[in-house]
């Protein structure tokens, strides 16, 4: 029996399966899975599923649809099959619908023996025999049973110049032909990613060539061999995220594609890879140490920019806090006039609360220089990998000096990173590619993003951002008030969403801004963010507790969690109360935010952390007005989502199959 034996059992199969649509048919499937006990909470997983939907189409064309999701809602990996005759239209890039449907149903928490027994799975969908078998299956048991590896479909044997999983190194023997080397990658590492490879690797036999691909996905990574790599004529990124540890194929020949196009074009993408190395000749193995990284096809420019700014944001934060919180501690034990206190260098005396006080004021301050050249050198960083390194964290260095702040420092990675990026891909002679990467790639794009930023764009950026600071430090009354009432509805819209980042950015980013002054308008910013993200949680677990007929168990359950982690500011605690609820979580959220981040801005409440939640309490300015203002966005979020459900009508089971997901579970709709 193989490694997928449990996975499925005749009572998750449908072998006529007749939805009216897409939603239907995944409805049908998972309430399978709740029957089975393989699913716990029904609305919870589907709005899961949903949301792994959203991401990107599950259609893998030649009629198979594949949705599926690590929910925290699965109590096992489990596969529900569903074979629908008229077919379910799942987005296939052929647009053939879907008559073969397999929902998978990962544990958020699977261990990687669970989760390779779903990768093993993902690999036989893209074996023709495997799929044609389960097309003829006459019965529930005999579908199980080929899942399950208890029946084999006839099938010619894989050839032997399919690699599944990293070969030895004499394996990449330089005179046995083309040899390429691919990353396969997608969001969930749960299905696609394991296909693409199966894909490749049949399109490779079929081509005449060898290929060793590497699964970055949720059932481990076992890394190509050093070896295997330094002989590879060309590259394949198949992926929809980032593939770790780029930098081991620099110089490659690359074919950079989203994982979908592995499944469904794997024939051209390997001719595609053997063309590339007809262009670049022989040399290929032997090229420079550096390649120009692009983003997988199809992603919106906007999806892109964002990611480039809030990598660079995630690499700045630790800096943020570690400084801010060091300066909050001088200010609370050496007062606010320790910012003028001589260097600790020579004049420091271990028994002396003021020495220590001095100590953490100048380590927090020299924590801040960095700030703005890591978010300029890590977007860099994002866009054009580790040869933009330096010019971006040089660009960010010469915005502090000309005073152009974080702004600037976004501008400079930008253009470090959009740079170098062009640079990468210029064609030079093989005689200086050994040097491109060390030499002239940082000489000419340090002393170019230097020029822009020093004659250029400096002054006009440190203008404005000089304008930004006397702002948000002049901000009183009404605009105050109105600015925090903004800045939470956007914290509490998607709550961890585009939206949401960008206020935080912003707020993170005035607080670089903030100086040494203990009442900066971007402290009162950045208090009222985090007052407005907390709310949502918050709101949730006190409807749980005060109205819990209107929740479902799964719901209540919830809520004692989103008590912790809206006190950390954690606002995507009150996602699963959203995704189950959408019309009626999400403005009484809103609502709670801008009453809470309105509040902290009348109050004139301050936050030199960027995060931290109630355990940052003693660090804020104002802290008893400071919980007034959060209590009563919590108090605002519960009223008005208790109203609002109170209001709905009782939902009607979806039809006679309906499964409930609890003996007390309430139905939930939008």
């Amino acid at each position: 029996m193989s490694d997928t034996s449990g996975l499925i059992t005749p009572a998750l199969v449908d072998l006529h399966l007749a939805p009216r649509d897409k939603s239907e048919a995944l409805r049908a499937l998972a309430q399978r899975l709740v029957a089975e006990g393989r699913v716990t909470d029904l609305d919870g997983f589907l709005a899961d599923v949903a949301a792994r939907e959203a991401q990107a189409p599950t259609g893998m064309g030649d009629g198979i649809g594949i949705p599926h999701c690590r929910s925290p809602h699965v109590t096992r990996p489990s596969l529900a099959f569903g074979r629908s005759a008229g077919g379910v239209d799942f987005d296939a890039p052929d647009g053939r619908p879907a008559d073969l449907i397999f929902m998978i149903a990962a544990p958020a928490g699977a261990d990687d023996a669970h989760l390779q027994i779903l990768a093993a799975l993902a690999r036989r969908l893209m074996d023709p025999a495997f799929t044609g078998a389960l097309r003829d299956a006459e019965s529930p048991g005999a579908v199980a049973a080929l899942v399950n590896g208890e029946e084999t479909p006839a099938a010619a044997p894989e050839p032997a110049a399919v690699a599944q999983t990293p070969a030895a190194p004499e394996a990449a023997d330089a005179d046995a032909g083309l040899l390429l080397v691919a990353v396969t990658s997608c969001p969930t590492g749960i299905a696609h990613t394991y296909m693409a490879a199966k894909a490749l690797e049949l399109a490779a036999v079929r081509a005449g060539v060898r290929i060793q691909v590497e699964t970055q996905g949720s059932a481990g990574t076992t890394p190509l061999a050093p070896e295997v790599i330094a002989a590879a004529d060309a590259v394949i990124f198949a992926h929809d995220v980032e593939v770790r540890d780029r930098a081991r194929f620099a110089g490659k020949p690359t074919v950079d594609v989203g994982v979908k196009a592995a499944v469904n074009r794997a024939d051209d993408l390997i001719a595609r890879a053997a063309g590339l190395v007809t262009e670049t000749g022989s040399g290929a193995r032997a090229a420079a140490p550096v390649a120009a990284p692009s983003a997988p096809t199809g992603e919106h420019w906007a999806q892109r920019l964002r990611k480039y700014l809030m990598t660079g944001v995630s690499y700045m934060i630790p800096f943020v806090a570690a400084g801010g919180l060091l300066i909050a501690l001088a200010f609370a034990i050496g007062g606010y006039q320790i910012a003028s206190a001589p260097s600790v260098l020579g004049h420091f005396d271990w028994t002396s609360s003021h020495s220590w006080a001095a100590m953490l004021f100048q380590t927090g301050k020299t924590s801040f220089g960095f700030l703005v050249p890591v978010l300029s050198g890590y977007i860099a960083w994002a866009i054009a990998d580790r040869a933009a390194l330096a010019a971006g964290i040089a660009g960010g260095a010469v915005s502090v000096a000309v005073g152009a702040g974080f702004l600037g420092g976004i501008v400079s990675g930008l253009a470090a990173g959009f740079l170098v990026l062009w640079m990468i891909r210029w064609n030079v002679p093989r005689a200086i590619r050994g040097i491109m990467p060390v030499v002239v790639i940082p000489l000419l794009s340090v002393a170019a993003v230097g020029f822009l930023m020093f004659v250029v764009v400096g002054s006009p950026i440190a203008s404005a951002m000089s304008g930004l600071t006397d702002w948000l430090n002049g901000l009183s009354g009404s605009n105050a008030i109105l600015l925090g009432v903004l800045l939470g509805a956007m914290m509490a819209f998607d709550m961890g969403g585009p939206l949401n980042k960008v206020a935080y950015t912003f707020a993170a980013g005035a607080l670089t801004s903030a100086g040494t002054t203990p009442d900066a308008g971007s402290l009162k910013v950045m208090a009222a963010v985090m007052a407005a993200g907390m709310t949502p949680p918050l709101g949730m677990a006190l409807a749980t507790v005060v109205r819990r007929r209107l929740f479902t168990p799964e719901e209540r359950e919830n809520g004692k969690a989103a008590w912790v982690l809206g006190a950390s500011f954690i606002t995507e605690g009150a996602i699963p109360f959203a995704a189950a609820d959408p019309l009626r979580v999400i403005p009484a959220n809103m609502v709670g935010s801008m009453t809470a981040g309105g509040l902290v801005m009348a109050f004139g409440s301050t936050l030199r952390a960027p995060h931290g939640g109630i355990w940052v309490l003693p660090l804020i300015g104002s802290p008893f007005l400071y919980l007034v203002a959060v209590a009563a966005g919590t108090v605002v979020t519960t009223g008005v989502v208790v109203v609002l459900k109170g209001m709905r009508k009782p939902a009607v089971p979806a039809g006679p199959d309906a499964v409930p997901s609890g003996a007390e579970q309430e139905l939930v709709g939008a």
